[in-house]
């Protein structure tokens, strides 16, 4: 029974946090009317181990790097950084996260979304 109980506990916590980050969207801002610098922008998705502190570097109206602060996330969720090149590449937010790995990059989809907050 004791078992049993704690089977149930675990798929609830992992219910509840599959939940959480599906329904997580960021926007990208009008890059025009940002002065070139540096912006930090963190994000720590609730119950999860995925938290995010980011630099974003804006020249010329352009995202030219994103520096990563501070990554905390299962092994897997290390293979949500390789979305920092689409970020870039792209000039948006409006992309496919990587798979395996979607909470940790809608945790950095957000995270630069809120460096211009």
């Amino acid at each position: 029974m004791r078992k049993l109980l704690i089977i149930v506990f675990i798929s609830s916590l992992a219910i509840g946090c599959s939940k959480s980050y599906k329904d997580i969207t960021a926007q990208m801002p009008d890059l025009n009317k940002l002065e070139d610098g540096i912006y930090r922008g963190a994000f720590d998705l609730s119950g999860t181990p995925d938290k995010v502190s980011l630099d974003v570097i804006i020249q010329n109206n352009r995202i030219i790097n994103i520096e990563l602060v501070e990554h905390f996330c299962s092994p897997i969720g290390k293979k949500a950084e390789n979305i920092i090149g689409k970020i870039i590449e792209t000039q948006s937010l409006d992309i496919d996260v990587i798979s395996g790995a979607t909470a940790s990059s809608k945790v950095i989809l957000k995270a630069v979304e809120n460096a211009f907050q």
